[in-house]
């Protein structure tokens, strides 16, 4: 099941159930206002869900009405919750060369924060930003989002709790993060609102390409029109219900809590990219001896897009935005 959200004035938009091929729509009036509510009642609402699902797809569905991407907001526009992991051990060891701490063992505990969560930006939305010395990149990962999750939850069990999966662009301000890991006290100034492509999907939807709480499709890059990247999202070290576990460790987990993978990185990054540009000047630093790629400038545009491995096309749709200056007058 693909799901959706339209502006219609309030801070979290309308539902809308989307059909499989991505081409029509429909509201999801009469079931659910918003997917916060839905999370919060999904068990009661999820068959009714389906149901109008079905009937879109079957041509049986009166409100039908083409499904247009742009206009769409982030699925979840804003959360109660947003915790983003860092999954993918050779993405944290180039990071320990760009920043110069210690590298993490991926053995036992994942590295987690909790970040902004009061607006995530629409896939097409322009990205206002205060300034290109801050160091600004794009970091493309997975997400899901949970139901609610007792706490002490195992790994066994937050499974179960997965509901809906999502493609996220984690923006950073690379210059500002080092100064604020230094305080001990966590990023505030280096991390800006995340973006959301425009559609979640149920786990069932991935088919094969979700396996191990795993999200096994490429995430295929591309700055101002070139391939930056197409890592592929199984090499996680843990996997998602790893992450969810140890979020609900010492507390409850409301719905619609956002957990992220961190950015897709595989061991083999000469050969397949990177999804963020401090990957990219950390290999520069350990092949050449210095950082050359910059970092974005105003008027850059990046495109994310997934990609099964057989080929098709990736059912989360695009995210294609523009960095531009912004912050007060």
């Amino acid at each position: 099941m693909k799901l959706c959200t339209f502006p219609n004035g309030t801070p979290d938009g309308q539902l809308a159930v989307v059909s499989a091929d991505g081409t029509r729509c429909a509201v999801a009036d009469g079931i659910a206002p918003t997917l916060q509510v839905a999370l919060e009642r999904w068990a009661d609402v999820e068959p009714a869900l389906r149901q109008r699902a079905q009937d879109l797809d079957a041509g049986r569905c009166a409100a039908a009405m083409p499904f247009d991407p742009p206009k769409a907001l982030a699925p979840l526009p804003r959360a109660w919750q947003w915790l983003d992991g860092s999954a993918f051990q050779s993405h944290g060891d180039l990071m320990a060369t760009v920043f110069g701490t210690e590298r993490h063992t991926y053995d036992e505990r994942p590295l987690m924060y909790q970040g902004l969560s009061d607006r995530f930006l629409p896939a097409t939305a322009d990205v206002p930003l205060p300034s290109e010395q801050d160091g600004i990149d794009f970091e493309g990962e997975f997400g899901v989002i949970t139901d609610a999750v007792p706490m002490g939850t195992s790994k066994a069990e937050a499974a179960a709790h997965i509901r809906l999966v999502v493609l996220i662009n984690d923006w950073s301000l690379r210059r500002i993060a080092p100064v604020e890991m230094k305080t001990g006290f966590g990023w505030i100034q280096a991390k800006p609102a995340c973006s959301v492509a425009p559609i979640a999907v149920t786990p069932d939807e991935l088919g094969e390409a979700w396996q191990s709480g795993r999200v096994r499709m490429r995430l295929e890059v591309d700055w101002n029109g070139r391939r930056f990247g197409a890592a592929h999202g199984g090499a996680m070290a843990f996997g998602f219900s790893d992450l969810v576990a140890h979020a609900a460790y010492s507390r409850d987990l409301v719905p619609g809590t956002l957990i992220g993978s961190g950015t897709v990185s595989n061991p083999d990054y000469r050969e397949v990219g990177s999804s963020c540009i401090a990957e990219r000047r950390a290999i520069e630093m350990l092949d050449e001896g210095a950082a050359r790629t910059p970092y974005m400038a105003f008027g850059d545009r990046v495109r994310m897009a997934a990609r099964f491995d057989d080929g098709r096309d990736g059912p989360f749709g695009a995210i294609d935005q523009r960095v531009v200056r912004g912050g007060a007058a």
